[in-house]
């Protein structure tokens, strides 16, 4: 039985800017919280659950085959910090974690805290940023009831277990305490348009309103925030745009200091600064340093004219982060694509690369808080190979599997996949490498149901990731494909900057060429082919069913970016001024002409479209809702086939989905569900 869909009434309103109009027939759905609002989004749900109804058993048995595969009852890795090991667990049937720490040397572990109690009467619970104090006595947290990254900032006695009654509202969530235990500073967001624009400084105990400002970040580019140096010495604000930075220091030592510019920013030049001993160490595309360059100053004199070079800039190498530990220094970069970790000794005894051997795979350093060690934590995984954390002895070049994620399937075994790196031609010439993975005995020459995913901005780069859940897809024959498009930096800046502004088409193009090649090469044919995107990617996939609309079979569409030029307009939105370096100011006629030119929902036109799955959250702070919905109505409206169109709005959640951990495997399945049932796939 075929289900009616909602038709959504039509006013129209004329957006007006360089001597061009566009009529838009759905800008009333942007008047949040109306009740003709409500109902729509509510209509568009009933009529995705009665066109998916036929497949409830499948997303039941998806959801409960992904489930049976986590180890329920599991635990963190333990880290090190200033005596103490944290670690995490999860129980089973429980949504959110516990969180306990231990006094180094002893088996008596402190409940700090249990979520899922704290968790009960929301629909949506998001706790962050654990920020404990140099005495081990207080931490400082963020928590997040709504899923628009507004956090509020609690203070908690761990020797009493009480609460505070003072707390600091729309927040970031992360803090920073000064080395007195008692003088905490936090980044405020701007109530309208969610920029984290001011630092302030509150004293323990006191009234939460006589937080004192100390800094106010009034270029509406740029957002600020505060850290502490991974030497304690030095607390740090930093103002960063996409282009540009500046950061300014205090001595954690005297928290009513002034805070000391170390470079005033400048155009397009960008800069992250660490410390060790009496230097300060700087990461910086200085001098056309396109892949970036370390370098250094004393602390007395640190501005620019005083940097002097430590690590020279590689044309080939993307310099991507520093570790800076007591007797090493550890480098994080890439190389044609693929994740290094270099260790050099400060002394220059030493210098030598982690072996990697894969073909396809990624690494990077994590919860390294300790300065005074040799031992260097990494993570490792592959398409293959599930993620395992790692500890490395920087001296004697031993190491230790700490924890491989398990897999509570005795069926698992990683021989049975294959993944490959394999490079598409795009319009321009360039090679376009893309990340496969399928099981090896699924393979059929003649092409399989392939599912492309993609992102391509803000410089964001996907690696080959390890997905529990995308098994379930594998083992009934899909091939899973990242396709690594411009606008990430997958194959350095260079790849980044040729996928932006008047370049971002790119993103676009290349995203097809790999799909050309995927069946040009007998993966999959464009019967059997589906792409994937959120956010961002959700842009990506709007912009190619535009351009190439007969390619795919079945669309996923997450969180979409898709009314580009109307959103960029609107400095009334969260992140809009903040990403005009990204896509273009379009109060500008030649930013606003090329925008409009693959803005997805100004190009929605009258032609046959692939079946397609949107999703969305009510309280999505990065992409409003009202984006997606008037984006599938605007494609109801004139789209000349008779494909899938749903869309799907939780009404409770934001831009990252679901908070409990089984919620989010419930999306999961929705979505395997989906392309499943195109390809006559039913259990």
């Amino acid at each position: 039985m075929a289900h009616k869909a909602p038709i959504a009434k039509k006013i129209s309103h004329v957006h007006d800017i360089h001597g061009h109009q566009r009529i838009d027939n759905y800008h009333w759905m942007t008047e949040r919280d109306a009740p003709e609002v409500i109902d729509y989004l509510k209509k568009e749900n009933d009529y995705y659950d009665a066109s998916t109804a036929h497949t409830n058993q499948l997303k039941d048995d998806l959801f409960n085959e992904i489930k049976g595969r986590i180890k329920e009852d599991d635990e963190s890795v333990p880290y090190l910090l200033n005596g103490y090991w944290y670690i995490s667990k999860m129980e089973t049937g429980e949504s959110y974690p516990y969180y306990y720490r231990r006094k180094d040397g002893s088996e008596e572990q402190e409940l700090l805290f249990n979520v899922n109690e704290m968790a009960v009467g929301n629909e949506y619970y998001k706790l962050t940023s654990m920020n404990i104090s140099p005495d081990n006595k207080l931490v400082a947290y963020g928590v997040d009831t709504k899923g628009r990254r507004e956090y509020t900032i609690y203070i908690k006695n761990l020797e009493t277990g009480e609460i505070f009654e003072n707390y600091l509202e729309l927040t970031t969530g992360g803090s920073v305490w000064a080395n007195d235990n008692k003088t905490l500073f936090f980044t405020r967001k701007d109530q309208q348009t969610l920029r984290a624009n001011k630092i302030y400084k509150y004293q323990i105990g006191t009234p939460a309103a006589s937080n004192q400002l100390i800094f106010e970040e009034k270029d509406e580019i740029f957002n600020c925030f505060v850290y502490k140096t991974m030497s304690e010495r030095f607390i740090m604000i930093k103002s960063s745009a996409t282009l540009s930075d500046e950061v300014r220091f205090i001595d954690a030592d005297q928290p009513d200091s002034e805070f000391k510019l170390v470079q005033e920013r400048l155009p397009e030049m960008e800069y992250s600064v660490s410390h060790y001993k009496d230097s300060f160490y700087i990461m910086t595309n200085k001098d056309e340093a396109t892949n970036f360059k370390i370098m250094k100053t004393a602390i007395e004199t640190p501005q620019m004219e005083n940097w002097v070079d430590f690590i020279a800039h590689d044309p080939e190498v993307l310099l991507e982060d520093f570790d800076l530990f007591e007797n090493y220094f550890v480098i994080s970069d890439r190389f044609n694509g693929l994740n290094r970790i270099r260790i050099k000794a400060w002394d220059n005894t030493v210098d030598y690369f982690l072996p990697f051997n894969n073909e396809t795979y990624t690494a990077f350093t994590s919860a390294n808080f300790q300065f005074k060690t040799n031992k260097l934590r990494y993570n490792y995984n592959s398409m293959t190979t599930p993620p395992s954390v790692i500890e490395f002895d920087m001296e004697t070049r031993e190491e230790i599997v700490l924890k491989t994620q398990p897999i509570e399937d005795p069926n698992f075994n990683p021989d049975n996949y294959v993944s490959e790196r394999v490079w598409a031609t795009a319009v321009d010439g360039v090679k376009v490498p893309i990340s496969l993975v399928y099981r090896k005995d699924k393979k059929n020459p003649d092409g399989n149901p392939l599912l492309q995913y993609g992102y391509g901005s803000y410089g964001s780069t996907i690696d080959p990731y390890f997905s529990i859940s995308r098994l379930s897809l594998l083992d009934r024959g899909f091939v899973f494909a990242i396709a690594h498009i411009r606008g990430g930096e997958y194959l350095g800046r260079e790849w980044y900057e040729t996928g932006k502004m008047f370049e971002k088409r790119n993103t676009f193009t290349d995203f097809i060429a790999c799909s050309k090649f995927l069946i040009e090469e007998k993966y999959t044919t464009s019967q059997h082919l589906y792409a994937s995107g959120g956010s961002a990617g959700g842009l990506l996939m709007g912009a190619i069913i535009n351009m190439a609309p007969g390619l795919y079979n079945g669309i996923l569409s997450a969180v979409p970016f898709v009314d580009v030029v109307t959103t960029m307009l609107d400095d009334s939105i969260p992140l809009t001024t903040g990403e005009y370096d990204e896509w273009g100011n379009p109060n500008n006629k030649d930013s606003y002409e090329y925008m409009l030119s693959y803005s997805p929902y100004d190009q929605v036109i009258a032609q046959s479209y692939p079946n397609m799955l949107v999703t969305t959250g009510y309280h999505d702070s990065q992409v409003q809702y009202w984006e997606p919905a008037k984006w599938v109505a605007k494609l109801r409206e004139l789209k000349k086939d008779d494909h899938l169109l749903l869309f799907k709005t939780d009404l409770s959640s934001g831009h990252s989905g679901a908070s409990g951990r089984y919620d989010a495997l419930k999306e999961v399945a929705i979505d395997f569900a989906f392309l499943l049932d195109l390809e006559n796939i039913n259990n």
